[in-house]
């Protein structure tokens, strides 16, 4: 089971979080994208760009943070904290 969380922060406060479990043949990377598309739908929110900060970051630790600079439309919080929980 593949699951990772994704959080909304604002001034260091947590303001709405979720979960997405992904199961199947599919690859790691497109479970991370199909768990990234869910927690965005769950939050309301557009997928986020990846730049090379956030992959560099999430290949190395499994984690990212994605701030007003990674989404097109302005933001109503500082960042979508992304995390692989379980692999």
């Amino acid at each position: 089971m593949f699951r990772m969380s994704g959080a909304l922060y604002q001034d260091g406060k947590l303001l709405r979080s979720c979960v997405s479990r992904q199961s199947g043949g599919l690859s790691r990377t497109q479970k991370v994208f199909a768990a990234l598309q869910e927690i965005c739908e769950y939050l309301d929110l557009a997928v986020p760009i990846w730049l090379e900060s956030n992959i560099r970051e999430f290949q190395q630790k499994s984690k990212t943070d994605f701030r007003a600079d990674s989404f097109v439309e302005p933001i109503p919080f500082a960042l979508l904290r992304i995390e692989v929980i379980e692999e």
